[in-house]
């Protein structure tokens, strides 16, 4: 019987990623001390196509769904998460375009849009390697307004846009940077390609964080930067339909995560069995004990992410969203404590770099403020789920 979810077509792209998936693992540390970005592994991903792995096959892309995108940025994030974290940037962009905005249905006139535009982002990502960011985050304190404070303008050939963007993921070596913006007078989300050249683009700031080093998300700063009309990612509204009937969207970093998990059971497996130059410890019952623990922690996230993947599809239900909450927090939560659990079950030199487990550690504490499905924003909707009158 064919899995619903790791589908033969879907587990082929994965095994691709697997293959070249150690050359990405033994450049992981290099790029964390020097806080540098993984371009010999972006490079490799698309030589190998990947670039256009939810772009259509007719333009030279893989034809992946939502669920494929899942799967394959699981195991890249098993061999390296930042890299993971970044191609879900990337990717995102041609999700929502293409597989998401088809899966919503849109009119005519949004049709047209989309039948102009898409050539354009699918050709320059498959045949041209465009690369593609999706800076959304501005640092905006909830309740002081609207989330979204970048204006854009319309003029001759398409926007002037302003504003600022944090935590921009891809800031050095992104191509397009796609950022949500609005219009004076206009309550529809735009999402706009800013090109990286384009005169009032600017990168500001250090990078140096905890973990996840090597995505260079440092501050974009927007100054009437120039977008041509044909770099509107979508129709207007139709983003903002998504974030309605497709909420699903945001969880896209837990399945990334999902695979750093992956990758501390990985490495706390070969500690036990003593290969990594070090005599077995797998017949210490108080490190059975723990290995247990974190084999728990992972089994239960994995199997809620894949009923959610199961399940998800436009306009879901009040429980299937309440899942997808659940399983977000599952993962970015489970993540630090199977690699906190992971140091106390390899020991004192686990801590010591080069380690790969002291580097998954600092990683893996990073996901639960990631947003905009933080770990205190899906506990706060869990938190009031059913306590309510829905009106």
């Amino acid at each position: 019987m064919v899995d619903p979810i790791q589908t033969p077509q879907r587990m082929e792209l994965v095994e691709r990623i697997a293959a070249i998936g150690p050359q990405f693992s033994e450049r992981a540390a290099t790029h964390d001390r020097e806080a540098s970005f993984p371009t010999d592994n972006w490079h490799d991903l698309a030589n190998e196509g990947f670039l256009g792995l939810c772009a259509p096959v007719e333009y030279g892309g893989l034809g992946g769904d939502f669920v494929t995108y899942a799967l394959v940025s699981e195991e890249l994030g098993r061999h390296c998460a930042t890299t993971a974290l970044t191609f879900n940037m990337h990717t995102a962009t041609a999700l929502l375009a293409g597989w998401i905005a088809d899966e919503l249905g849109v009119n005519d006139e949004q049709q047209a849009h989309l039948d102009r535009t898409r050539p354009q982002l699918w050709t320059g990502m498959c045949r041209d390697h465009v690369i593609h960011s999706q800076p959304f985050s501005e640092g905006r304190t909830p309740g002081s307004g609207s989330p979204i404070g970048t204006s854009a303008a319309a003029v001759d050939g398409g926007y002037e846009v302003t504003g600022k963007k944090i935590f921009a993921s891809l800031s050095g070596i992104a191509d397009i940077h796609n950022v949500v913006a609005m219009v004076e007078g206009d309550h529809r989300t735009r999402l706009l390609g800013v090109p990286a050249k384009s005169d009032g683009v600017e990168i500001v700031g250090d990078w140096d964080p905890l973990g996840m080093r090597g995505t260079d998300s440092r501050d974009l700063l927007l100054t009437k930067a120039f977008v041509p009309e044909d770099n509107e990612v979508l129709p207007p509204g139709v983003f903002d339909a998504m974030a309605q009937r497709f909420p699903y969207f945001y969880m896209t970093l837990s399945f990334s995560y999902l695979g750093l998990m992956r990758a501390i059971l990985d490495l706390t497996r070969q500690y036990l069995r003593g290969e990594l130059g070090v005599e077995s410890r797998r017949d210490n019952h108080v490190k059975q004990s723990g290995w247990a623990e974190m084999q728990m922690i992972y089994d239960k996230a994995q199997s809620l992410i894949y009923r959610v993947l199961g399940e998800a599809s436009v306009d879901p239900t009040p429980v299937a969203l309440r899942r997808a909450w659940t399983a977000t927090v599952a993962v970015m939560e489970g993540a630090p404590e199977m690699a906190s659990l992971a140091i106390r079950v390899c020991g004192g030199r686990s801590m010591l770099r080069p380690n790969k487990l002291e580097q998954h550690y600092r990683d893996a504490r990073c996901g639960a403020t990631m947003l905009p499905w933080s770990v205190e924003v899906s506990l706060d909707r869990l938190g009031k789920y059913g306590l309510y009158d829905e009106n």
